[in-house]
Formats: C-alpha cells, structure tokens, sequence
C-alpha cells in the first residue's frame, strides 16, 4: 500500500527513486504526515507524548486556542481513565469554585443532572446567595457545563463564556456567570450560566432522539419556529466581531484562504490523532479541501454547531426561548454555519416526501433567501459547497475515530451515546462521496 501512494505522488525532478528505494523512506521525503499517518502503531495514540504533540502542531497549524485545547486533550488521554463524577463531586468543586466569588454565606440546592447533549457533564442547581453589587440573598437557577476527560468535541469554555455575553444583548442566549477555563477548581474546564426554560423538540414526536439530529416538527410549530431560527442566524453574523471580549479568538485576515485552513488544519489535526484505521475517502476528500480553500471574504461570528437540537423554545408559543451549546464557535466565515445547518446530516424531509428541510425548519432554497434577507449579506455557492463538504468530514471524523477511541478509553460518561453516533459518520461519508463526484 505504502509502494502504491508513493508512486502515485509527484517526484520532484531533483529526486530519482531507484527500485531498491525503502519506500516509506521515499514517502517521508514526499509527505512525511502521509508517511507517519501509515506507520504509526495505533497504540502512540492512545498514550501520546510531547513529541507527538509537536509533530501535530508542525503539520496541522490553527488557532492558538484550539492548539492548547488539543494538547490539553492529548496529555490527558496518556492518564488512567479517571472515576465517574458524582453529583457530590461536582457540588463540591462548584463549592470552592464560588466560595472566593460570593460575598457571605450561600447555599447550593437541587442538584440534578442534565442528560441532553453528546459530550460536556451538566448539571442544574439552585443557588442561594447574594451575588457582587445586589442587596439580599437571590435565589438562581443556574448550570455548570465542564468538560469530561475527554469530549467527543475538545472546545474551549472561554470561546463559549466570551460568545454568551458578547451576543446576550442581541440573541435570547443564557447569561454567562462564571467560567474556570484553565480547570483551577474543577477537574477540567468549566462553565456557569443561567438556566433556559424550553425544550428542544415537540413532545409528541419520536424524532430527534439523537442530540436532536433529524427532528421533524410539523408544519404549524415550523412555520412559528422557521422564521425566528433564520432571523437570529442573521443577526448573529451581522454582529460586531472586533473589540474587547474575544481574548480567547484569534481574527483571520479577510482576502486570504487562513479561516479555512486554520478550519481545515484542527479537523485533520483531531482525524490524526483520534482515528483507528484508514478511509481512503477521508483522505481523497481532505487533499480536495486543501486544494480548494476558500478565501474570507467578511470575518463573522460563528456559533459552530447552529441546528435543531441546539436551540430551546416554548412548546405553546413557539418563541425561541434560548440558543445553546456555543463550544464550537470561532471566529471566522458565516458559510461555516449556513452550510452546518442546512447539513444533510441534521435535517428531514417534509410530509411530501420530497422537499428537504434546513435542521427540520426551513425548505433549502428558501432558508437562504431568508438569511440574505435577515443578515443583509450575501450567500456564495461556492464557499457553502466547500464548508459542506468540510462539515461533512469533521461529522465524520468526530463520529467514525473520536467517538470510537473516547470510548474504547473509557473517558467518557456517555460511552453509549457516543457510539451510537457511528451510524451519523457513515452517513457524513456518502455526502462526502456525492459531492465529490460532483466536482470530479
């Protein structure tokens, strides 16, 4: 196999590669991640060193927030898969996270937990205390999000606590409390923000049961629901994007392909460390999106996972009550989330059998000309096919390599769930194989 791809590589013309050549020598000359990707035994990544962490960064350069989450995650996995978190263990922690943040005595009640969602531990509380600047003891009902030992997305909580308050005065999102983003009293990274009344599927469907992939609506609740989803996405990418508040961001150069690549570089980055085999499609489709980068045109604010299942809503009225799960989001091209929510992988067809419905809300054609309507900004057929083809290989890495190695460790407390979620990957694939052929 090894003989085969190096054939199949250009040679430049100062090189000659004579018969007797090793040729995983000759592939290390060629493209030496191609040649570790075929060498490496599959135990290094289960117990990664620091060298592996520097060859990660060497070939995959992104952000510098997300290089520092990666190699959080890759020094973490090498350790023993820790014991599972109780309610105890969490109150605790939560107890002297708060103890130095709050003035007087406090009390923190009706610890439960949240089992919605594919990868953070959550749990609601009520906590009685008087918080900096307010008269008497308030009782709130809030949330803790952190981070488990490792996560099906390794993201960042100080990307997530920036983007809840940087959008709170324009989008219904929760208030953002606290964040421990470098784990000082928590095992791992962690979050506290207002609990949000709603739910995020209807009660009488059986749709969605997977993190809410696929939720099917109905035509009465999508024709409340559909508007107000498109409008805020609008407004989201509309937004601000530069100032105070984004310490954790760093800002791509518009009129360059850096968005893209930064995007493309932490995917193939987590595809390297988390996979257990070889997908020629995963690699055909990776040398086409680096071939085809996209160049940033405007630099949005993105949510990064914007689809049903991550949005709260009053069942009654059909009010967006609260958009969740900001862990993914960055800095960079608004394409990124159109093409994420208009994804094959988290829509449905409508009653007719036919008509594709963008995250079970909006028909294709006209979820587009609303968010053109709602952002003011124009939609490029070229970036979206591109970020469609990236989506779909990030779902499939995240499903097919770290679900698999996250759970084989043990690092999860959702090992079920995570495994469930092969099914998605393979069905990533075929939106791969299709719109590659597409383009061939």
């Amino acid at each position: 196999m090894i003989a085969q791809i190096v054939r199949k590589r250009t040679i430049p013309a100062a090189m000659s590669l004579e018969p007797a050549t090793d040729p995983v020598d000759a592939l290390a000359a060629l493209d030496p991640r191609a040649c570790f990707a075929l060498t490496v035994r599959d135990a290094w990544r289960d117990t990664p060193d620091a060298s592996f962490d520097a060859r990660m960064r060497q070939w995959y350069p992104t952000e510098r927030e997300m290089e520092a989450i990666l190699a959080r995650k890759l020094t973490h996995r090498a350790r023993p898969a820790p014991a599972a978190v109780s309610l105890q263990d969490l109150t605790g922690w939560l107890r002297a996270f708060l103890r130095p943040r709050l003035e007087g005595d406090f009390e923190i009640t009706d610890q439960r937990w949240f089992a919605g969602g594919a990868s953070k531990i959550q749990m609601g509380f009520t906590l009685s205390a008087r918080l900096p600047g307010a008269a008497r003891h308030e009782p709130l009902r809030l949330v803790v999000r952190m981070e488990p030992a490792e996560s099906l997305n390794s993201t960042s909580r100080a990307r997530e606590f920036q983007l809840l308050r940087a959008c709170e005065p324009h989008l219904p999102v929760p208030h953002a409390y606290w964040v421990d983003d470098q784990a000082e009293h928590f095992p791992e990274p962690a979050l506290i923000y207002a609990f949000a009344e709603g739910v995020t599927k209807p009660s009488r469907t059986q749709s969605g049961a997977l993190s809410g992939i696929g939720t099917q609506f109905g035509p009465e609740l999508r024709a409340v629901l559909g508007p107000q989803f498109v409008a805020h996405l609008g407004r989201l990418h509309a937004l601000p994007s530069e100032g105070p508040g984004f310490e954790a961001f760093d800002r791509p150069a518009t009129g360059t392909v850096q968005s893209a690549l930064w995007q493309l570089n932490r995917a193939r980055r987590v595809w390297e460390e988390d996979r257990h085999g070889d997908l020629a499609l995963m690699e055909v489709a990776a040398d086409w999106l680096e071939e085809h980068l996209p160049e940033l045109d405007r630099v949005s604010l993105l949510h990064g996972d914007y689809r049903s299942g991550n949005f709260l809503f009053d069942e009654a009225t059909g009010r967006i009550t609260s958009v969740l799960d900001w862990e993914r989001g960055y800095l960079g091209d608004r394409h990124r989330d159109l093409a994420w929510a208009a994804s094959r992988v988290f829509g449905c067809l409508a009653e007719d059998g036919r008509t594709f419905l963008a995250s079970g809300l909006v028909p294709l054609e006209q979820f587009f000309e609303d968010y053109e309507r709602a952002s003011g900004l124009r939609v490029d057929e070229a970036r979206l096919h591109w970020y469609t083809l990236f989506n779909a290989w990030q779902v499939a890495v995240a499903a097919l390599a770290t679900s698999h190695r996250v759970v084989r460790l043990g690092k999860s407390h959702q090992d079920i769930l995570l495994a469930s979620t092969e099914a998605v990957g393979y069905g990533a694939l075929e939106i791969l194989r299709r719109e590659l052929e597409a383009v061939a």
